[in-house]
């Protein structure tokens, strides 16, 4: 995020290179970077004849390099922006003669997104050396929360930890997805808004009450009713909660649950370090460690490991997900 933050404030102080390669996991800071010079390198005026938007999957690199090539009309430079770049990946390679010695006129963009280039490759020194190369990174699922934040905080909102915990848990750690529906919310709430677990409800239709965040939270209370009502309304709404999904977040907790105990400093900040974690979580890992001793947490790591391939419909040809998770909990609480 900063790396993209300081290509940004780059091209504001007017330091524009001729090559920008943008490439990686993440598509959402390739596609925000590659908008950012679609929007502000060129006055209005100069993009009719200064700035084209190519494809990769309708062009060559051929094609891409005599359009970089050619002289801006009535302007300092133009902008080339080539999206979908990695349909090109079988003859990229090919670009390395034109990175060497990059038309100073032209800023060439190159949207490579979901792959990236081998940092050994002439491509990538070429790039490297008289532009800007950017790797977007996927983030860590206990990444995501803390980067919703920021992201809100950069806009005057803010978010509790449930809430952003939720998104995360219902939309996974794709930034472009979880983006989108932060900008719903923000088209609703005045800045300065606090987004809470009920706004999420009421906007986004993800239940406050019946979701994994909620079930993880009863089980480690050891609350049986509440794990068994949320379980239930997981087997009604199957769509909505697949069991393949309750299974890895349960195996993710119950992991470093695992990782708790064999902590010699329980210092609530050293297991948010240590576990990757907010701090507003520790509490809920401080009682789970208190009702489920560490081997207690060992046999249910393994049951959740024989349920996963279960859930995938190995050795559990005739059992419904529902009775699936219905075996799971009485497992896990007794």
């Amino acid at each position: 995020m900063e790396e993209a933050k300081q290509i940004v404030v780059d091209i504001q102080k007017g330091n524009i290179k001729p090559i920008y390669f943008l490439m990686g996991e993440e598509a959402y800071y390739v596609d925000k970077i590659a908008e950012y010079i679609e929007d502000k390198v060129l006055a209005e005026e100069e993009k009719g004849f200064n700035q084209m938007v190519l494809y990769g999957r309708d062009v060559s690199v051929d094609d891409i390099v005599a359009n970089a090539k050619r002289y801006p009309m009535m302007a300092e430079r133009q902008v080339v922006i080539v999206k979908e770049a990695q349909d090109l990946s079988r003859t990229i390679d090919k670009l390395v003669t034109y990175f060497e010695n990059p038309q100073p006129t032209t800023v060439l963009v190159i949207c490579y997104k979901y792959k990236k280039i081998a940092k050994n490759k002439k491509i990538y020194k070429a790039a490297a050396k008289n532009g800007v190369i950017y790797e977007s990174k996927k983030l860590y699922e206990n990444q995501v929360a803390d980067w919703i934040r920021r992201v809100l905080a950069g806009k005057k909102y803010q978010i509790t930890p449930k809430a952003a915990q939720m998104l995360v848990e219902f939309l996974g750690t794709n930034l472009s997805k979880i983006n989108n529906e932060l900008e719903k919310l923000q088209l609703i709430l005045p800045k300065g808004s606090e987004i809470t677990p009920e706004i999420i409800e009421e906007n986004i239709g993800i239940s406050k009450d019946y979701n994994n965040f909620e079930l993880r939270k009863a089980i480690g209370d050891r609350d049986v009713k509440k794990a068994f009502r949320i379980i239930t309304y997981f087997a009604e709404n199957p769509k909505d909660n697949p069991t393949v999904v309750t299974v890895s977040l349960l195996f993710n907790f119950f992991s470093q649950l695992l990782q708790y105990h064999g902590l010699r400093d329980q210092n609530p900040r050293n297991v948010a370090s240590a576990l990757r974690i907010n701090p507003y979580f520790v509490k809920e890992y401080q009682a789970a460690a208190r009702n489920y001793p560490m081997k207690k947490v060992s046999g249910i790591v393994a049951t959740l490991r024989e349920m996963d391939v279960k859930s995938k419909g190995v050795g559990a040809t005739n059992l419904s997900n529902g009775d699936l998770l219905k075996e799971l909990m009485v497992r896990i609480m007794n």
